[in-house]
């Protein structure tokens, strides 16, 4: 596949509207079809005891049809009547499954029938593992960082190895840490490295510029869906996912205006709507499962695991704002939502996903992009908010939380603890960081000591924006088994455990 076959492809655009008897086929010009084509794949996720999330995209408007089994060989089906697929949502469009019995694993196959009943697409297949009831043991991954930095999906490698590393290690569900896109990353097909070697991307007319009109963000999104190793993945295991800065732009807050001569909408609230849609129209989530229709939201995986998937980018005061006083990156009704939700959780374990780091100084220039302010001493700017929730946590007993992100591109175990802190009513807990699935790698970061964390384990490239041929990908995995042991293992590209940790919950 060459850039002249995808921009020849690319006329109507990856995730343009329809044209009546065209599709678009990854790796081939358009061609005359007489049914419909599920031109990007499917994927479950949002998975409750009962159900799950399917997505697909068709490239005309059809109706979506899943067939739902208990079986591979589809022996005894239920059809499942999803939405019409239409250009109003750039053909994408997901059902929720419902009905189904807990802790199993579950076939579907995606079909799009023609509006008259007259055609369908192929079938396109998919499995999932509804949640458990019961104190089965879970096994989980998660990791963020998708195609950044000039990165993209690599022919050479097969795509984007890591997602083939995550597979095999045959997960129950994949918290997608954010950064799932980079919106504001354009491609170039060849990038040559410090010692000479050529990185090759594959390139679609989105990924040429930055997005900023609808169209240009659903092709961000439908980019990842064209690597194999993506795909497959997506087909295989269940996602939660959240956002947070790339699926609009660099380092954005509410009310930000870009000076940046790439932009010619300069609005970011402008970028971030359209940002938004998109990355709902292409994502497996349910906004009638999150607190506001957005992005934060809580799951529940059997008795050990309870899932609490932070927004900690559309709420965020300006990065400009005053490091001492007192800011937000939750936001009021989030932090509330989330200590109430964890005190009355009754898992073993409260998973926290969170799109930033807590203790690692994040900068955004000479401004603050992250938590932590920078400084030592007692809580400041967005410093203030993670204290009162870390406060109120410890203040209603809330035992077994862990804090789990990617966002810095490489990994390491955090443990903080108030002995070490500038502040100390607080319980200790622990952060793992874990990334880039597909980006450059960075770092270390400087660690903020205001909340007394220790970097117990660090794994990090020699150099900035080292490319994924060095190796310095990551993901984290977390294994829960029946008696509530818990261990985490930070895990490279090849799905090797660099470091683990077996924590043993604490009783009430």
């Amino acid at each position: 596949m060459n850039r002249r076959t995808l921009l020849r492809a690319g006329t109507v655009g990856v995730a343009a509207a329809f044209v009546p008897g065209v599709a678009f086929v990854p790796g081939v010009a358009l061609a005359q079809s007489g049914r419909p084509v599920l031109t990007h794949g499917v994927q479950a996720g949002d998975v409750t005891f009962d159900g799950g999330l399917v997505w697909t995209r068709a490239d005309r408007p059809s109706r979506m049809l899943v067939e739902v089994s208990r079986d591979a060989d589809f022996r005894h089906v239920r059809t499942v009547r999803g939405p019409v697929l239409t250009p109003e949502s750039g053909g994408t469009g997901k059902v929720r499954l419902r009905g189904l019995p807990p802790g199993r694993e579950v076939h579907y196959r995606v079909i799009a029938e023609d509006l008259d009943g007259r055609a369908r697409s192929e079938a396109v297949t998919g499995t999932f593992r509804t949640a458990p009831l019961g104190t089965e043991g879970v096994r989980f991954v998660w990791s963020g960082d998708v195609a950044g930095q000039g990165w993209g999906s690599n022919p050479d490698l097969g795509g984007m190895p890591l997602f083939g590393a995550m597979a095999a290690r045959r997960p129950d569900f994949f918290i997608h840490s954010g950064d799932t896109v980079y919106a504001d990353g354009p491609l170039k097909e060849t990038v040559t490295l410090p010692d000479g070697r050529i990185w090759r991307n594959l390139v679609t007319p989105e990924k040429l510029k930055v997005a900023e009109t609808l169209d240009e963000f659903r092709g961000q999104f439908a980019y990842n869906l064209l690597d194999p190793q993506y795909r497959a993945f997506a087909s295989q295991v269940p996602m939660f996912v959240q956002w947070d800065d790339h699926e609009v732009t660099n380092n954005w807050y509410p009310g930000e205006i870009l000076t940046l001569p790439q932009y010619t909408e300069k609005r970011v609230d402008v970028l971030a709507a359209r940002a938004f849609q998109a990355f709902h129209e292409w994502q497996p989530i349910d906004p009638r499962q999150a607190v506001d229709g957005r992005v934060y939201r809580k799951f529940s995986y059997g008795r050990h695991v309870d899932v609490f998937i932070l927004d900690m980018r559309s709420y965020k005061d300006a990065n400009t704002s005053s490091r001492t006083d007192p800011g937000h990156v939750l936001g009021e009704r989030q932090a509330q939502w989330l200590v109430r939700e964890l005190d009355r959780s009754h898992a073993t374990w409260k998973i926290i996903a969170a799109d930033l780091p807590i203790g690692l100084t994040v900068p955004d220039g000479t401004d603050i992009e992250g938590v932590a302010n920078g400084l030592p001493g007692v809580p400041g700017g967005r410093e203030h908010e993670l204290a009162w929730v870390l406060r109120e946590l410890k203040k209603r007993r809330v035992r077994n939380t862990v804090w789990l992100t990617a966002d810095v591109h490489y990994t390491a175990a955090h443990h903080y603890s108030p002995e070490r802190a500038a502040v100390g009513d607080f319980d200790p807990f622990w952060e793992f960081v874990s990334g880039p699935a597909h980006a450059g790698g960075f770092g270390p970061n400087a660690l903020d000591p205001t909340f007394g964390p220790e970097a117990v384990f660090v794994h990090a490239p020699p150099a900035a924006n080292t490319s994924p041929l060095d190796g310095f990908q990551h993901f984290g995995e977390v294994e829960v088994a029946r008696d509530g042991e818990l261990t985490v293992h930070l895990r490279d590209l090849k799905g090797v455990s660099l470091w683990s940790k077996t924590l043993q919950p604490e009783r009430k």
